[in-house]
């Protein structure tokens, strides 16, 4: 027996990882039911349209829809009435598609043809929309309208009325757009006139705000302008340097300032000086004749000399007005200075002439200057100027064009509205059809066919996905990660079976249960090998939740290991559901609860089952049983049927909701957790997993219970699916 255990693990892990798209195949296997039902009803619904289809006539017509060349002709070329594709992926004619499939175009047909439902009321325009079809005529200007009815001269009505409608709709569309063009156009034109105005006022003052004439020309001359001021500075400075030597050498040589040398030129050439200066060398020169002759005092002298100082004071007196006139003073000059020689006379003639030449010089440099610096501030603010008058220029410009294009379109629109007589044009009206169109229950049936295999497969699939339970053994390894011990396949119910089903059933010893049987003594197998390292005893069999077998396992396992020979005790730890009594077909009149409240003796409540196969069934359901199996009693319950047994197997309750497998499983050597394909879910899984890592328990692996070939791809147990007779009674041992 142990040489067959790792030939087991080999292909039960061989069987776990099976290619993933047969997983698509097991849902429609678990699903087949619905999905059948789903199949037949749409075939059968295709079937029944095929059957009770009535003759249908098709009646078509054609348009053309084209640009109006009217304008073209006559030069004034517009888009009204034309198609402007705003979108690139938009096309012309399935726009004129949806215009003629639209509710004011069925609702004038319906007007005209009076058309009605079969209880007397007008037909309802969303109907007419959805019966007319419209299709471009690929690589024409073509619109190919068609209707299909049981009368044949009511479907030709239909699409003629749809093509007269259709015309008239476009051209009272590209009639109204035209109007609609003039209006805005009459709206627009007295604001481009005000704004046109407005431009031109601005420009024009800024123009004499800022003395432009023409900026770009000013701009290309400044530098030419420049460069003459720095020409003229520089000429004007080379003879502001020469004048500057020849006054310092000319003040050299007669020791005075410029100033004084032009109050003295300036005396010098006063008549009135001259004439008074003359007047008094006269008197001084007789006075000086009758002093040889006279001595002081003489009468001759008296007067010479008083007329000397008159004419003294009068030279004074006319030197002054002189300068007065220069704002100079006359206290510098004497009469002695008047006496120049001819040279001097002529030195400070011309040293007076350079000074007032200085002087023009001087100003004329200041004035350069100012020009200069006033020209160069104009050039730095052309820039801004220019900015300024391109701005206001364009602003002109546009209000201009926009006028300009507004009149334009004007008179254009004016014309265009008159000439407008649409763009589509009949290419064939519709003729009464003689023959119905062909029948269409092939395609129904196949159709149907179609549709009722993707609906079922669709609703497989939904089925599937709104299940949320583990529904493989491959999706049980995945979830839990635990080592697997066994798979256990699903046996179904016989019949005949008398008992409750949901009591466990001992498989092992019915006869035709050879697969079942099988799988337990792999189990046991796989168990065996186990305690190649360690001997283990004592097992707490458990599960997620209730209704997965782990009770039916726990049986049966017992079962396997009492045939090969081992001395097995089953305790029925599960207070809360006690199954094992049902499964050992005994009495539950005694058992643990009683055994640990001390209310019977161990060896009166352990019942033969059959041959090495011993029982302790859980006795009456106490109100709190974590407090008997949490106590010191269950544990040395537990070592003492260790030590008196070769396997004790304790059925536990499931671990999500009670604590009871959490605390028994500490007492033991290992917990085997039982799972079962369709019955868990994967929250429970989750939570079971949780409660065992935050516990800390120690896990043997886990056994795969009720495993379907539904479930499973290329499952070994493909004839497992077998009836189950009715329970065997099991003798005593």
């Amino acid at each position: 027996m142990s040489e067959r255990v790792p030939e087991l693990s080999r292909s039960s892990s061989e069987y776990i990882e099976e290619i993933d798209f047969q997983k698509y195949w097991l849902v429609l296997k678990r699903r087949w039911l619905p999905a059948g039902i789903t199949f037949g009803t749409v075939v059968g619904l295709a079937v029944l349209a095929a059957t009770t289809e009535d003759s249908v006539y098709e009646a078509e017509g054609r348009v053309q829809f084209r640009n109006d060349r009217a304008p073209a002709l006559t030069g004034l070329e517009d888009d009204l009435g034309q198609v402007e594709v705003l979108n690139f992926q938009a096309e012309p004619l399935e726009t004129q598609s949806e215009i003629v499939r639209s509710r004011s175009i069925m609702e004038t047909v319906i007007t005209r043809l009076d058309l009605r439902t079969a209880d007397g009321e007008p037909l309802s325009p969303s109907l007419l929309v959805n019966a007319v079809d419209v299709d471009p005529v690929p690589g024409t200007e073509i619109l190919s309208i068609s209707f299909a009815s049981d009368d044949p001269e009511e479907a030709a009505a239909i699409v003629n009325e749809v093509i007269a409608a259709y015309q008239a709709q476009n051209i009272a569309s590209n009639r109204q757009e035209a109007a609609s063009a003039l209006e805005f156009i009459g709206n627009q034109l007295p604001t481009t006139e005000d704004n046109l105005r407005r431009a031109e006022e601005e420009l024009q003052a800024f123009k004499e705000e800022n003395d432009v004439i023409s900026l770009e020309d000013e701009a290309s001359s400044s530098v030419e302008v420049l460069s003459a001021f720095d020409r003229d500075m520089t000429q004007l400075q080379s003879q502001l340097a020469e004048v500057n030597a020849q006054v310092g050498e000319i003040q050299q040589r007669l020791s005075i300032s410029s100033d004084d040398a032009i109050a003295l030129s300036s005396v010098n050439q006063s008549e009135g000086v001259q004439s008074a200066l003359e007047e008094l060398q006269t008197a001084q020169a007789e006075l000086a004749s009758q002093q040889s002759r006279y001595r002081d005092g003489h009468p001759a002298i008296d007067e010479l000399e008083l007329r000397e100082s008159q004419l003294e004071s009068l030279l004074q007196n006319r030197i002054a007005t002189v300068l007065e006139r220069q704002n100079r003073s006359a206290s510098s000059i004497s009469p002695g200075d008047l006496q120049l020689g001819e040279l001097r006379q002529t030195l400070i003639a011309e040293l007076a002439n350079l000074e007032v030449m200085r002087t023009g010089l001087a100003d004329r440099m200041t004035q350069l200057a100012q020009s200069r610096a006033s020209y160069i501030g104009r050039a730095s603010n052309l820039p801004r100027l220019e900015r300024q008058q391109r701005e206001l220029e364009r602003t002109l410009e546009a209000y201009r064009l926009t006028h300009e294009t507004l009149l334009t379109q004007q008179q254009e629109t004016r014309v265009i509205e008159n000439q407008t007589v649409g763009n589509v044009r009949v290419v064939s009206l519709a003729e009464v059809p003689n023959s119905p169109m062909g029948s269409n229950s092939r395609l129904f049936v196949v159709a149907g066919g179609f549709a009722g295999i993707l609906l079922a497969i669709t609703v497989a699939f939904l089925l599937d996905l709104l299940d949320n339970s583990v529904k493989t053994v491959k999706e049980a390894r995945e979830l839990l990660g635990y080592t697997l011990l066994g798979i256990i396949p699903k046996v179904e119910d016989s019949p005949s079976r008398m008992t409750d089903p949901s009591y466990p059933r001992l498989l092992v010893h019915q006869t035709d249960q050879f697969r079942a049987r099988e799988a337990y003594q792999m189990l046991q197998a796989n168990l065996k090998f186990l305690q190649s390292d360690e001997e283990l005893k004592t097992y707490v069999v458990t599960s997620s939740a209730i209704g997965e077998g782990k009770s039916e396992v726990c049986a049966n396992l017992a079962a396997v290991l009492a045939q090969v020979g081992k001395r097995v005790l089953v305790v029925d730890a599960d207070m809360r559901y006690p199954r094992q009594h049902h499964a050992m077909d005994v009495m539950n009149s005694l058992g643990l609860s009683h055994v640990i409240a001390g209310q019977a003796r161990v060896d009166s409540a352990i019942r033969p089952v059959m041959k090495n196969l011993d029982i302790l069934t859980a006795g009456v359901v106490p109100p709190n049983p974590i407090a008997l199996l949490d106590s010191k009693r269950m544990e040395a319950l537990l070592q003492s049927f260790a030590r008196q047994y070769d396997a004790v197997i304790v059925d536990a309750p499931p671990l999500v909701g009670y604590a009871d497998a959490s605390i028994l499983s500490k007492m033991a050597d290992g917990l085997i957790f039982v799972v079962r394909p369709g019955s868990v879910t994967y929250e429970q899984g989750r939570a079971a997993k949780e409660i065992i890592e935050r516990s800390n328990q120690r896990v043997l692996g886990m056994v795969v219970n009720g495993v379907s070939t539904k479930s499973e791809p290329g499952s070994r147990f493909s004839e497992m699916a077998v009836r189950t007779p009715a329970p065997v009674s099991l003798p005593a041992g």
